[in-house]
């Protein structure tokens, strides 16, 4: 079941340590972009404060339609997890946990 990202970060309770594939609509020429399945990696516990905590996984994807490469950040902190994707929208994400 896709799950559409809200403005709050997702939970991280049901994301940490789990993969999740995203979906998004490519900007420039509209075509629904699948992921590979991405690592949630855990918050920093040994950071100095909460603005420190968060841990980042990267990724590039090319779209298949227009052959744009879009970055994907995966950013897990204590409040939640975000996944910010580089030239879309926030609200054109998309996320769904793999069943392990």
């Amino acid at each position: 079941m896709w799950i559409q990202q809200k403005a709050t970060p997702a939970p991280l309770d049901e994301l940490q340590g789990r993969t999740v594939g995203l979906k998004f609509e490519c900007n420039h020429c509209h075509t629904e972009v699948f992921t590979d399945l991405l690592g949630v990696p855990a918050p920093d516990h040994l950071a100095n404060s909460m603005e420190d905590d968060g841990q980042y996984e990267k990724e590039e994807i090319k779209c298949p339609g227009c052959d744009m490469t879009h970055e994907i950040t995966v950013k897990s902190t204590f409040d939640g997890v975000t996944f910010d994707v580089s030239e879309v929208a926030p609200n054109s994400v998309a996320y769904q946990v793999a069943h392990e």
